[in-house]
């Protein structure tokens, strides 16, 4: 996996990109790329989104 807080539009292989939570796409190289960090049960938990429509569907936020 790839570090959460590295520059996942650059250079990043397919099989190694996190993947949107709404669509499942492989996000590899994409400058539109969302993430959403927060705390849960003292640990840090990421969701990954390919643009912001993904990323409002998910929470509508």
């Amino acid at each position: 996996m790839v570090d959460p807080t590295s520059d996942h539009h650059e250079d990043i292989d397919e099989a190694d990109a996190p993947n949107c939570e709404v669509c499942g796409a492989a996000i590899a190289n994409e400058v539109t790329h969302r993430v959403i960090t927060w705390i849960e049960d003292d640990s840090v938990q990421t969701a990954h989104f390919c643009d912001d429509e993904c990323r409002q569907q998910w929470d509508g936020a």
